[in-house]
């Protein structure tokens, strides 16, 4: 699991369905990621079981639950995905607006970086962003990732920036 001083990282179990339901909903995640069609906790058990459960057992890495140290409360997800048309996998991450500027997705994102340098011994990483999260492209490039390229993924209708690191 990735470490990061201010942060807790843990497997999505079954019992974070309330906490994913209200992440996947959130204006952010609908904007820049996109409706994912979650409007139930049935639905939200589901997204982590075929989501980020199923990927840890496929790849040993997934999307991750990421809560602070200090009280265990859930702050957003962070981890890696292996898409098929990718030949690396890719950074993720989201965080409830709640905790926006304050640094988390930043520490987060480097701590998932570090763990696939120095753990999983990874060559390199990808990410994607909507063309305009400017955000996350900062935390991208906090991370030291570089733009690569516009990429239109067979599933998106819009294109995505493509960012990549190399180790």
């Amino acid at each position: 699991m990735p470490h990061a001083p201010r942060l807790q990282f843990s497997l999505l179990e079954e019992s974070d369905a309330r906490f994913i339901l209200e992440l996947v909903n959130e204006p952010g995640w609908l904007r820049h990621i996109g409706d994912r069609n979650i409007h139930d906790l049935v639905a939200a058990a589901g997204y982590i079981s075929k989501g980020p459960a199923a990927s840890h057992a496929k790849h040993g890495f997934g999307l991750d639950r990421v809560s602070l140290a200090s009280t265990g409360e859930p702050l957003g997800i962070c981890g890696l995905l292996q898409r098929e048309y990718l030949d690396a996998p890719d950074i993720g991450y989201a965080f409830l607006q709640a905790h926006a500027g304050r640094g988390f997705a930043s520490e987060a994102a480097q701590a998932v970086v570090d763990h696939a340098r120095q753990n999983l011994s990874l060559r390199k990483l990808y990410a994607l962003t909507s063309p305009d999260n400017l955000a996350s492209m900062r935390v991208l490039e906090k991370c030291g990732f570089v733009f690569v390229k516009l990429l239109k993924s067979p599933a998106d209708v819009a294109p995505s920036r493509l960012f990549q690191i190399v180790f």
